[in-house]
Parts: structure tokens; sequence; C-alpha cells
């Protein structure tokens, strides 16, 4: 008779320690043996899913936290970004998508756990590694070292967060969701180049967290060296070898990369969900007991806040929930169905303190995991009972393996881990997905102002640019206000801009005789302005016309000009796409120009321009009105641009447009546009840029074996971005309105509003597929009336919140060809297929059909049956309309 599963014991475990919504939780402490994070006196195995709070909105907080649950998660995970609370010295910033408060107690409420990684260093692809810029300017200051004016400054602002969650009573002894701090941030990647004063700051870092008294552990990710009383984490594509510096710490693994970041140019990284769940299978195989995904969600860089520099300001890094909030499936379905297993495995892994090692095959090794729990409410009612998990893995890139484990021989797939959380039964294979696909697309939506008009559900087929009326005006080329300075000498981009706008211009005056055009004539030789070094992007304006543009980082810049005689104007344009985010010594990085800046093919030789006479002006002049909100927009006298105008440089546009129905995610496509910032009812919606990702790189992507960054890029010989997120909470029903700067060009006639949704979902499942999770709890299960092997494999479909299933558009059970969207029948097919899964499915947000002969009949004898089903979704409005 089989013993009762192990979900239960899970299940009493975590209603015992988790409040009910809204009421957070019971106070209860944390600690950590070398075994795992100990939870009010528990051992437990955390899933965290990462989230940060200001690349979303707070409306959209509830909901990312409630699908990372639902995914399995325990843990929230995020950093806490300076920049963003302090934008200036001893101002604090805790409202909108700052509100930082807000975001724990949503978590606490949702009754999970919460990891905050103060740092206050956080690297995460954000401006300036999340320091505020005003930081350099402190005397004396040298970041992330034994450095007196920065450890002053960086224990003010850690002290602040401290001091503030434990004002809200927001850490785990309180009642509150937070069990796990973060100093500092993989310093340990550049520590040796601090020299002994970075082994002292590691040292000072460590004493002053813990001197703040938070009462809960404290971790330094990627720090080997960390002091006795820190944890010490892995970060990485793969942890599974990481082992914490002391036999008295458990492996924590904070970064789990499940996909990449994309720069301005480059292609798109994709992380196969079936290596993605072997990485975290065989961490937990190997004695791993906390596992954090960066990013859950990524989300969107609004404003300047991406860095780099030339990170996009899409930041979805292919994680389970996409940019928008969407699941990103099968990622986020086979991560949940991994969850489930790790969870029922659980009370084994917590029970022993190491697992029994057996190896298989030359490439196949299994990890078992014994012990003893106590079943029962009360000690005098309660008994011990034996507990067994195992992991088998094959991690042979190429070919599939028979092992023979306790008896049995289990088939395990090249490069996977199978989940037995009885010692016995299969319950998950990592390179097994039975999670539905889905195929996201856009919708060229008709403005709310015709919502109650009655549509076509072709909708999609046609056009809707966002606006016929554009207005325009025209940015000034150099200076543009009295508050402007000269300097006898190139200075420092950041030390004139402060960031406070990524343009810095700056201007002199060149006097050229008619002798030296003269010459110029005579040798067929043109003069040449050369910058020594340079980045991000330098834009050179000669006599009011752009003469050129480069970019790139710290690169040498020579250009041939046209100067005419007598006194010409040079204008050089410097511009920032996003501060350095990584790296030692960030506060001398800087940004502009370095070195000398000179007029070559000069007739007597070399004219030094560095020491010349600049007048320097910061920013836009629309930029510094504000011509982005309602108000200033309409205290300007703006142009009416006609469809047929020629595209203009360093131009802003203006137009006004009504929201789209529904509340799919909506999204400007920008592709007609060159590069500029766009703004909406006021707020920054990011940076755009066209730059087109080489055609060659990207290639069928298998998920067998080591995965890089570069292994599986998508989206090549396309530009890298060309959809911005907009969020519902930005917009109104009617009268948005849209401002934009555009440096190069582009047609806003162009642009279009959309909304973006999971309108095609695909399900197969092979009658051979594991039983799903939920029959663990079954009660002929538990009660050993039945087993594992007598429960139907099923295939699941669900559209997104408030879409229905409209349709079947493919139904096949037999030996159907194919993936999603080119499935096809194969010789083998049952004829009431599409009638079966019609009838269970249409009309329905979600469904499941049985795979089995007893559902569909057997169409073809002695031959394994797959079901599969291409679907429908619309929004559920539109559903019942087709319906009608």
């Amino acid at each position: 008779m089989l013993s009762t599963p192990f979900f239960v014991f899970c299940l009493l475990l975590t209603t015992a320690l988790i409040g009910v919504a809204g009421e957070y939780f019971k106070p209860f402490n944390v600690s950590y043996d070398h075994r795992a994070i100990v939870i009010d006196g528990h051992r437990r195995m955390l899933i965290s899913a990462g989230i940060h709070y200001p690349r979303a909105t707070p409306q959209m907080w509830p909901s990312l936290i409630a699908k990372s649950k639902e995914g399995g998660a325990d843990v929230i995970q995020t950093y806490v970004f300076w920049s963003g609370h302090e934008p200036v010295k001893g101002k604090y910033y805790f409202e909108g998508r700052y509100n930082l408060v807000k975001f724990v107690k949503l978590v606490g409420s949702n009754g999970l756990y919460l990891h905050l990684r103060i740092g206050p260093y956080v690297c995460a692809e954000w401006n300036f590694g999340g320091f505020p810029v005003w930081l350099r300017d402190v005397p004396g200051i040298e970041f992330r070292t034994n450095n007196e004016p920065f450890k002053r400054e960086m224990q003010r602002f850690v002290k602040k967060i401290v001091e503030l969650m434990r004002e809200e009573n927001l850490f785990s002894w309180q009642g509150g969701p937070i069990i796990m701090l973060q100093i500092e941030n993989e310093y340990g990647n550049i520590e040796g180049a601090y020299g002994q004063k970075g082994k002292d700051y590691v040292k000072w870092a460590a004493n002053m967290a813990v001197g703040l008294g938070a009462g809960v552990p404290w971790v330094m990710c990627q720090q080997v060296d960390a002091p006795e009383f820190i944890l010490d984490a892995c970060n990485g594509y793969y942890c599974d070898s990481f082992r914490p510096n002391s036999k008295k710490k458990p492996m924590l693994w904070t970064e789990n990369w499940d996909g990449w970041f994309a720069s301005w140019g480059g292609a798109i990284p994709h992380r196969p969900v079936e290596d993605l769940a072997f990485a975290v299978a065989r961490f937990f195989q190997r004695g791993g007991s906390f596992q954090n995904y960066y990013m859950y969600f990524g989300g969107t860089n609004f404003g300047r806040t991406s860095g780099g520099p030339n990170y996009i300001t899409s930041y979805d890094y292919d994680a389970p929930l996409d940019e928008y909030g969407l699941l990103s499936q099968p990622k986020w379905g086979h991560l949940k169905d991994l969850h489930a297993a790790i969870k029922l495995c659980e009370p084994a892994l917590v029970a022993a303190d190491s697992p029994q090692y057996m190896k298989l095959g030359p490439q196949q090794e299994v990890h078992v995991y014994r012990g003893n729990i106590t079943q029962g409410l009360t000690t005098a009612f309660s008994t011990s009972k034996s507990v067994c998990a195992a992991f088998l893995a094959n991690i042979d890139e190429h070919k599939a393996a028979d092992i023979e484990f306790l008896g049995q021989v289990y088939t395990l797939p090249p490069w996977s881990v199978s989940i037995l959380p009885d010692c016995r039964h299969v319950a998950f294979n990592t390179a097994k997905v039975g999670a539905q696909t889905s195929i996201k697309l856009v919708d060229f939506n008709l403005p709310s102002s015709k919502m109650n008009v009655p549509q076509p559900l072709t909708f999609q087929d046609e056009v809707t640019y966002i606006a016929n009326d554009w207005m325009t005006l025209k940015e000034p080329i150099g200076l543009w206000s009295k508050n402007n300075f000269t300097s006898l000498s190139i200075m420092e981009h950041l030390n004139v801009t402060k960031d406070k706008s990524d343009y810095l211009w700056y201007t002199t005056r060149l006097y050229i005789s008619e002798d030296e055009i003269s010459f110029w004539e005579e040798n067929e030789v043109s003069p040449e302005l050369s910058i020594d070094s340079m980045r991000d992007l330098v834009r050179i304006f000669i006599n009011g016309k752009l003469s050129g543009s480069a970019k790139g980082d710290w690169i040498k810049v020579v250009h041939p000009i046209q100067l005419v005689q007598g006194y010409n104007d040079i204008v050089l344009l410097s511009e920032t796409v996003g501060l350095q985010n990584y790296g030692a010594f960030l506060e001398k990085d800087g940004a502009g120009f370095k070195g000398r800046i000179k007029l070559t093919n000069s007739k007597n030789g070399d004219v030094d321009l560095t020491e010349s006479s600049w007048t320097y002006q910061v920013g836009l002049k629309g930029e510094f009105q504000k011509l982005y909100t309602r108000e200033k927009a309409e205290s300007v006298r703006w142009m009416k641009l006609t469809p047929d105008a020629t595209p203009s440089i360093f131009s802003w546009y203006k137009t006004y447009f009504d929201a789209p129905v529904g509340t799919d995610p909506v999204v400007l496509n920008l592709g007609s546009m060159g590069k500029g910032q766009a703004w909406v009812n006021g707020h920054h919606i990011g940076r755009y840029w066209d730059l087109i990702s080489p055609k060659d790189g990207c290639r069928p992507c298998d998920y067998r074996g080591a995965y890089s960054s570069e292994k599986c890029t998508t989206n090549c010989g396309n530009p890298t971005q060309i959809w911005y997120h907009v969020p519902r909470s930005w917009l109104q029903r009617d009268q948005n309105l849209l401002v934009m700067f555009e440096e190069t060009g582009g047609n806003p006639y162009k642009i279009t509003i959309n909304t973006i949704s999971a309108q095609t979902i695909c399900g197969r499942v092979p009658e051979t597929h594991y039983p799903p999770l939920h029959i663990w709890g079954h009660p002929d299960f538990i009660n050993g009336k039945i087993s594992i092997n007598d429960m139907t494999p099923e295939l699941h479909l669900q559209c997104e919140d408030e879409h229905t299933i409209s349709s079947i558009e493919f139904a096949s059970y037999g030996t159907p060809q194919g993936n999603c969207q080119n499935l096809s029948k194969g010789n083998c097919h049952a004829p009431n297929s599409l009638s079966v899964v019609s009838q269970a499915c249409q009309g329905r947000n979600s469904c499941s059909i049985a795979v089995s002969n007893d559902v569909f009949g057997d169409p073809c004898r002695g031959i394994v049956k797959t079901l599969s089903v291409q679907a429908r979704c619309l929004p559920s409005s539109f559903a019942r309309s087709a319906s009608m």
C-alpha cells in the first residue's frame, strides 16, 4: 500500500506558517543550518520569484505577485533602488513605482515571504548600477571600497531602509514577510581590483549590516570570503556545483538567470525551459535549498533607468511573466509543474542532512533523500513516518539513458532530471514539457470611443494608426537658454549634466582663413574633426547642419567636415544611453569625451580645439520646458504636421489618442521612428531606437548542453525593439497625450496603438505522460486504492484572465504532426477529436481533457497516442459576440 502523499505534509506546514491574506503572518523567527533556511523552527525548500517593483506600476503589482504564487513561488525577491529613493541627497522618495512599503505589504498579504536585497549597489542593468549620480560628487569618494565618504553614505541609506521596514513591522519577527536581507552585490567579482581595501570593505559591510539589528539573516552573493555570520550565495545559469564557504551554511542560489538582457542593435536572448528546469532540479538534487529566478518578471526600464550603456527599454528577460505581466508559456507552466514536484519532495529534502549518492552510468547519477517526519497535530498523538525522495539525472547532452533504481528501470531523455517524490514514481521530468504553448499576437484595436460598436473578429488584420493629427515643434541646435556657461576646456559629461538629461551641447567657434580653404581645395582633402575617445553617441553639427554621428563605447571618432571661410560654429551633442552599471571604479567611468579634440588636415598641422572656448548647454529646451506634460504642451505654439512632410531631425511631436478597448496590455509600435524618447500623459515610457540586429547568429535552439546568452538568440535582422509598453493605469478613456522627441527623422503617422495577448494556445500531451501532480492528493491515492499508474494524463488549456476559448482550430488524438500554428493529422486520428475538445473547452477560460482511449476511443491499437490541440483565445466580450 502506498504511503500518505508528501504534499499533505507540505500543506499543513505551509498553512501553519502563512496567515490569512491581509493579516500577513504570526511573528516567527528565521535562522539557518547547514541544510536550509529555517522558518519558525522548520527547514524549508524555497522557490523565489524575482520582481523589481519600479519596473512595473503599483496597479500591476497584485497580479504579478498572485501569478508568482500560482506558479509555485514561496518568496518574492527584489533589489532596493537607491537612485529612485534618493534622487537628491537627503530627499527621499517612496511614492508611485517606488512605494517599497506598499510592495512589501502586498507580498505579505499574498502569504509570500520577501528577500530584500538592499545592496545598495544592485547592478540590475539599471542606470549607474542603482547609485544616485550625486554620489560621485561627494568629496574624496571612491565607490565600494574601504573609503570613509562612501561608507558613510552607504550606511546612511542602508540604515534608512532597515529602519523603514522595522517601523512598518515588516520583518518576520514582527509578523511581516521579510525573511532575508542582502548587503552588497556580486562584489567578489571585482574585489581583486581593490586589493586589501576591498577585503577590509567586505568585513566592514558585513558588520555594518548585522549591526543594524534587522533580526533576519543577511546574504552576500558571489562572495567566497563572506564572514561566518553572513550567508554567501551563488549567481549564474547553473549553481548545482556551488558550495558555501562554511559547512554551517545552506546552499543558496540568489540569481538563476532564466534569460538575459538585450542591447540596442543586438538579438534577443532566449533560454529554453527544458534547460532552465534541468538547472533547478540539479540544484535541489545536489543539496540546494533556496533558488531565485532572475527574473520571474523583468518588466520595463521606464524613463531613463536602463543602464549599460545601450540596454534597451524592455527588460523582458525571457522571464516566466513577460514584460507586460502575461504568462510566457510553456516556461511559466513547466516551471509550475517543477515547483509542485519539488514541494512533494520537501518533507524528505528537509528531513535528510545530506543525500545518498549513487553513480549509475558514465553520465547518470541518483541522489536519494531519506528521513523521518513527525505526523499529528499534538505530541501525544504524533507518529514518526519515514519519507524518501529521489532525483535521477542524465547529464549526457546527446543520448537518452535507461537507469535501474530500486528494482525499476527509468528512461531519461538527454540532459534531464526525473523527480520521484516517493522514490518509486516519476512526478516530473525536466525535458518532458506538458504545459501549453502560447503565441502572443498584437491587435490593432479600435479606440474605446467605439467600444459599443460591434467589431469584426478579424480586427487584428486592420491597421489603426494612433492619430490622424500630429503637431510638431523644432528643437534648437546648441544654445537655447541663458542657463549656459563657458569654459576653456572639454569638461566631462556627467560633471556638467549630473545625469539630469541624456544630452549635453558643446559649442565653439572656429575662424577659417581663405588660405586654409585654398589649401584644402588644391590638395583635394577635407578637414576632419578628431575626438580621442567617446561614448555613447555624438552628433556633429557644422554651422547649424548635422554633419554626422558616431556611436560606441570609448571609441576614437574621426569625421570629415565641411567648413567655410570666416567663422564656423562647431556644435557637438554628447548623448548618454544609460550609464555604466557594472564593474570596478564606477565613479571614474564618466561619459561623453576623453582626451583631445582636434581639427586635422589643416595647412599648418592639427588644430587643437581642446582648450578653446567651449560653451555648454545641458539638455533639450523642450525637455526642460516639460513639453510632455498636458499643461506645458498646451502653453507653446505647435505647427501642424502634414502626412507628406519631409522627416525632420531634432523635432518634437504631439498628438492625442483614445485608449484601446478592453484590459489587455497596451503597446506603442514605434518601428517607424528613429531615435528619441516618448511620454504618455506625462509618464516617460523610455528611450526608443531603431537599431537593427545582425542578420546572422540566430539558429534553431537545442536545449541540451550548457547555456550561454549567445546560444539561443532570436529576432536577427530585425529592430531590437519596436514595441513599447504603456501601462493601462497611465491611460484614460480618450484624449491621451503622446509627446515624442525624435532625433533622426521618422514618420509619426505610422505609429500604431496596439494591445497584446496570447491569442493562440496549444497543448500536446502523450498518453504516456505523467499524470497531473494533483493526483498525489487524490483520496483514493492517499488510501492506497489506486496507484499513479492508474491515473490518466491530462491536457490543460488556459487563456489569460478575461479571455475565453472562442474556437478549437485543431484537435487530433492519434499521431498528430508539427508544432503550434503548424499542426496536421497523422496516419492515426480519432474522428471525434475536434468535437470532444470543443465541447470540453469552447466558451471557457480553461479546460482539461483526459488523454486516453476512454475519451476518444482507440483509433490505432498498439500505438502510443498523443493529443494535440490548438485553440484561439479572445477577450470574453468578443468571444461572446462571435458565438451569437
